[in-house]
């Protein structure tokens, strides 16, 4: 409903002229392909790959457009994110319809368009602590499994898994795994 909503609004605009919807991260990936739009707007939450994954694979596929990421989730290590996967743009859903236009059109122009709140709330915040060991095992750790579990799954060992728990848990400050899952997710670092 929302991405129904979003075509219907940006096609409102005389300009601007979207030649493709997709229904899941797989389906946006072949739609980039197919259509080679100008630029393409993604969601952090997608079925499938999300839309930073969305966005690593264009990128590394050489897609030849520009990509805007549209989100709820305003959270400061998924813009840190999105920017390393190579989108030009970040804006919050509840940014007003003529403000995603304009963002379309200077992304498409060349330029960096953030969501300028997020964007102080990312200077604030800094960069995750987490090394990208670190943070692919707390990830891991979000299902509960025992150390045992992590360490196959993972194909490293519990002791490994161990020593990288226990260094994701300090940095963040967390009590434990549980704890140090939910912080590093709220700030986006996940």
């Amino acid at each position: 409903m929302v991405r129904q909503a979003l075509v219907a609004l940006l096609e409102l605009e005389p300009d601007i002229t979207v030649v493709a919807q997709a229904a899941s991260g797989d389906e946006a990936i072949a739609m980039a392909g197919r259509y080679q739009p100008d630029v393409a707007l993604l969601d952090i939450e997608m079925p499938g790959l999300d839309g930073l994954e969305v966005a690593r694979r264009l990128t590394g596929n050489g897609f030849g457009g520009k990509i805007v990421i549209v989100t709820t989730f305003g959270r400061p290590g998924y813009l840190a994110a999105a920017m390393a996967a190579g989108a030009s743009g970040f804006l919050l859903k509840d940014a007003p319809a003529a403000e995603l236009a304009t963002a379309i059109r200077r992304v498409h122009a060349g330029e960096r368009v953030v969501d300028p709140s997020l964007a102080a709330a990312a200077l604030a915040e800094g960069a995750s602590p987490l090394t990208a060991r670190e943070a692919e095992v707390l990830a891991a750790a979000r299902g509960h499994g025992s150390i045992a579990e992590l360490a196959g799954r993972l194909h490293l060992s519990q002791g490994t898994v161990r020593n990288h728990l226990s260094a994701a848990i300090g940095k963040l400050g967390a009590r434990n795994r549980a704890e140090a899952v939910q912080i590093a997710e709220r700030k986006g670092w996940l």
